[in-house]
């Protein structure tokens, strides 16, 4: 009885990991432009639009009040006013302040990073105020950026300093601290000194998490950026959207949101793309 089960078992077992694995072939469906990724990320959007769309027609109004909630055809008509005018103006501020913050954070957080993670002394010195301010939310920061520099602008870029510049830290330090043991042995025992180790082992392998830290603090930048431009301006999308709240146009305050959210994904693609060519060992399993 147990031999007669074990084919039956084994088959079951090959039919569940060919449809399980991401690398094996894949059984024949129904629907088969359900197997491109693109048809399914363009039919995510539909349905998203679709179901905000058909909330704001009903005026959907059960825990979640939609009577009141610009829909996506409202959107986009501010969306058309806001590119007939002169969007570069804002789009150009938000970009250049968000780059420079985001590009003092990698330099900083990845230095501090490997730096902490590496040398136990330092760690001691400056991880533990480090890890204080950590938790600081960027809205609470204002009051002091107004303060300690002598501009808005210099401010702004403060706050998207901050955004970025905390999970690039704590990825670095993560990545060189999980270095493997047995590949520093190795290296040891081949002779390498403490540089060829740092530089040929423990960077190397610190780079996937460094790779993350970066792609989430861009994110974080552009997620700070309303809150930086609230400092001050005439210009940004995040001073845009907040001015709109203040005059209650609602359609703008939602487009200034997606633009964004945009925006920001956009960044994140990119740095996630380039960092990915410095990594051409790395494998990915998306199928």
């Amino acid at each position: 009885m147990a031999n007669s089960s074990k084919p039956a078992m084994a088959a079951m077992f090959s039919r569940s990991l060919a449809s399980a694995s991401r690398y094996l072939p894949r059984p024949p469906v129904a629907f088969p432009l359900w197997q491109n990724r693109t048809f399914r990320q363009f039919l995510s959007l539909i349905l998203f639009f679709g179901i905000w769309q058909i909330l704001c027609t009903i005026d959907f109004n059960v825990f979640i009040n939609f009577t009141f909630v610009p829909s996506p055809l409202e959107v986009f008509g501010a969306t058309v006013k806001f590119f007939a005018g002169d969007p570069m103006v804002h789009i150009k501020a938000s970009v250049m302040r968000v780059l420079i913050g985001f590009g003092a954070a990698t330099l900083l957080g990845v230095s501090c990073g490997v730096l902490i993670g590496w040398f136990k002394a330092i760690e001691d010195l400056v991880f533990l105020p480090l890890e204080i301010l950590r938790p600081i939310p960027a809205v609470a920061w204002i009051p002091l950026a107004i303060l300690m520099f002598a501009t808005a602008e210099a401010g702004m870029i403060y706050i998207t300093f901050i955004g970025a510049f905390f999970p690039i830290l704590i990825s670095t330090i993560k990545g060189v601290e999980g270095t493997d043991v047995l590949l520093l042995r190795v290296g040891q025992s081949l002779g390498a000194k403490q540089w060829d180790v740092f530089k040929e082992i423990v960077i190397p392998g610190a780079l996937p998490s460094i790779a993350s830290g970066l792609v989430i603090g861009m994110g974080n930048s552009w997620f700070c950026l309303v809150t930086a431009e609230i400092l001050a301006g005439r210009y940004g999308i995040g001073y845009m959207t907040w001015e709109s709240y203040v005059t209650s146009n609602y359609p703008p305050i939602v487009m200034g949101m997606l633009l964004i959210g945009l925006m920001g994904a956009l960044s994140s693609l990119v740095v996630d793309r380039a960092l990915t060519a410095l990594m051409p060992w790395r494998v990915s399993n998306k199928g």
